[in-house]
This record gives structure tokens, sequence and C-alpha cells, in this order.
């Protein structure tokens, strides 16, 4: 195979890629940024609605999602096209899809169908709810899980109402989470020797991602409320105003409590028996937020930075998207990748946030035109020139 691999790490395993929009980009995403031989199949140019949900083929975010993969069309609506997917999945590793649960039996690639064809075979989905229970066939979506979810109830200023995150959290952990699942699959089919069917969803990923808020309630009966830009357990931290501009200051625990005072000049303040112990600070956490807001409004941020990290108290600037990857320590860690397309336009994209010494993660191949590898992947699973043929002259491909 002349495709390049973004990694050796991955590179003996086969993915059949049915996923579209983002959950299920992600997770195969992830197996392709680590070098597995990633094909994502579409449905033919005759047969395409026009622009899907997630976005133009040309814009940055289908680029950023569906590179290092190859892209094949087939028509799954035939009985031809399932036929051919079937082959695939013979000799294939994995198949990552997101249709909803009766979608996939009614057009007959489900787990069943495919194991049938190879028992090895790791088959993850992807849903809104779950493959079962009383929500399995609703229509899933990233912002409906975030409210579902509980994320909304605790996002935002206090009394404010609902406030959806700024990125799609349920999305991008569900597919990470299936990525994951695939990976443990696979460690456990060198074992067994079987594959297996795994499933997540965004709602279950979003419950997962409470963590600490979701056992406030779970272990102790306490339903958490917005706190802003406050954490909630953890106090004296929170955002703070400067000469010109805001920080992030964490100050949890009396030692760090105690250098953070004496850092803003008001050693004082540690010693006031009414911030004595982090109970205490709690209770008091408007009184606290306006003494250090007071400090640090006499010098700039960047001031304050320096001073507090210096003191060995948590502290960082707060960037808007363009001075985050400005900063000298994000272009150190190189997560900005470039690649070059087709047309040899340089783009850059988000690489991943994992280093590997041996096998380390890179972009190596831009996101694929609509059907451009289809031949040769088809080739590479043993079809016959004739036979392709065939197939594009009816419509299969």
């Amino acid at each position: 195979m002349s495709f390049p691999r973004a990694s050796t790490a991955l590179n003996r395993f086969t993915v059949l890629d049915l996923t579209r929009v983002r959950a299920g980009p992600t997770c195969v995403r992830q197996l392709a940024d680590w070098g597995a031989n990633c094909i994502k199949i579409e449905m033919p140019e005759h047969m395409s609605e026009g622009e899907g949900m997630g976005g133009p083929r040309e814009g940055s975010d289908f680029q950023n999602l569906h590179r290092n993969k190859r892209s094949i069309t087939l028509n799954l609506k035939s009985p031809e096209g399932v036929a051919v997917l079937k082959r695939l999945a013979a000799k294939a590793d994995v198949v990552v899809e997101n249709y909803r649960p009766y979608v996939k039996k009614r057009l007959g690639i489900d787990y069943e169908a495919l194991s049938a064809v190879n028992p090895r075979l790791v088959y993850a989905s992807i849903s809104g709810f779950g493959q079962d229970g009383p929500y399995a066939t609703r229509p899933g979506f990233d912002q409906i899980a975030q409210g579902m979810g509980g994320l909304m109830s605790i996002t935002g200023l206090p009394g404010q109402g609902p406030v959806r995150v700024g990125i799609p959290v349920a999305d991008l952990c569900a597919g990470l989470f299936a990525a994951m699942g695939i990976m443990v699959a696979l460690l456990e089919r060198e074992k067994s020797g079987k594959g297996q069917a795994i499933d997540t969803s965004l709602l279950q990923a979003q419950l997962f991602m409470l963590d600490f808020q979701a056992t406030r309630w779970l272990t102790g009966g306490e339903v958490p409320p917005q706190a802003g830009n406050n954490h909630p357990t953890s106090i004296p931290t929170g955002v703070f105003k400067t000469s010109d501009g805001y920080i992030n200051i964490a100050a949890a625990g009396q030692h760090m409590w105690i250098r953070t005072c004496e850092t803003l000049g008001v050693p004082e303040v540690a010693k006031r028996p009414e911030f004595a112990t982090g109970k205490d600070r709690s209770k008091n956490r408007d009184e606290i937020n306006a003494i250090i807001e007071k400090e640090t409004l006499k010098n700039t941020s960047s001031y304050w930075v320096d001073a507090l990290n210096k003191a060995g108290v948590p502290c960082g600037p707060i960037y808007s998207i363009d001075q985050a990857f400005a900063d000298e320590q994000v272009k150190h860690l190189g997560i900005a990748k470039s690649v070059r397309t087709q047309n040899q336009k340089t783009i850059t994209l988000v690489g991943q946030p994992v280093r590997l010494s041996r096998t380390p993660s890179e972009i190596v191949a831009p996101p694929p035109l609509l059907g451009e590898h289809t031949d040769e992947v088809l080739a590479e699973f043993g079809f016959g020139k004739d036979e392709i043929g065939k197939l594009h002259a009816e419509k299969v491909l």
C-alpha cells in the first residue's frame, strides 16, 4: 500500500469507517493518527444529498476530522454494495459506525451480519443514547447530550440559566471513549482470538465527564449549582481581573493559600480566623475573591502569572484561541501540525496531544477527496479490475 501511515504503532490494523458528523469521525481519527489503515466509506456522489451536518468537505472542521484516512464510495442501500462491504469486513479488524440502531439492522450491516463473515471483527457503535432502552431510536446531538447529561446546569454564572460548553464535549468524548474501547477489544482479541461488539453514546460520555460533580450527587446527595468561574470545591480558584486583562489563580490547600496572600502582598489575610480553613474559605468565597482582585488590579497579567508561579501557586493567562496557539509552550509542544493538500496548499490542523518516543503520530496525509481511493482500496482487498469496472457501471461505487 502506497498510502503513507501516520505512525507505526497501529499499522497492522485495518479500520472501516462508516461514520459521519463528529463523534464517529473523532473515534476513527484517533486510530488513523496512530497509523491504522482507516478507510472512510461514503455514499457515491450521484447519491449525495448535499452538504451534510459535518459541514463542507473543504471546511476546516471536516479537514481536521478526516486527515490520515482514505475514502471510497459505496452504495450501502443496494444489495451489491452490502456484499462489497462484507468482503471488506472479512479482512478488516475494526468497523466503526454511528447509525441509529435500527438503520444498520435494516441495511444488513449490523454486528451479527458482519461478525458472521469475520468472527475476529471488533464492531464499534456510537449513538446518541445507546443501542437499546427507551431513547435508543432518538436522534442524538451534542447539545442535547450536554443538557440531558447535566453539564449545562453547572456551566455559567449562578442564576444565569443553562449554558452550553463552547466545544462539542459530548461528541468528542464519545469518540475518544469508543477509540479506547476498540483498543481494549483488540488487546483482548490477542488472547481470545475473538472480536466483539462495543458501544458508547453521547449521553454516557457526558455523564462520565461530570466526574466529581456527579459523585457529589451520587454519594453525597448534593445537587451541584452553577459556580461561574469559581471552582465549585477548591477555594480560592477562579478568574481575577488585572490591570490589563484577566488571569486564573488556583490556590487550593492551606500552604498555597498562604503563599498566595504573601505574593499578593497581604500576608495578614491568611491569618484571619474567618479564612482559617478550607471550609471557612468556602463560606466566605465572595469576600476572598474581592480581596484578591483588589490586589491583582494593581499590576499586569504577565506580572502576576510570573510572580505567582515563582511562588508555586498555579496561575495562568486567559487566552483567546489565537493567543493560545501563539504561546511559547504551545509552540514548543508542536500540537499544530501542517500538511500539504492534493492541490499543494498547506493547511494546519490540530495534532495528537500524546507523544510516544518510538512511534510518534504525525499528520502525513490530507483529508481525502470523495472516493479518491476507491479503486486502489478495492484492489488491495482482492477485487479484480473488471469487477471494479462493473461496480462503477452499476453505480454501486
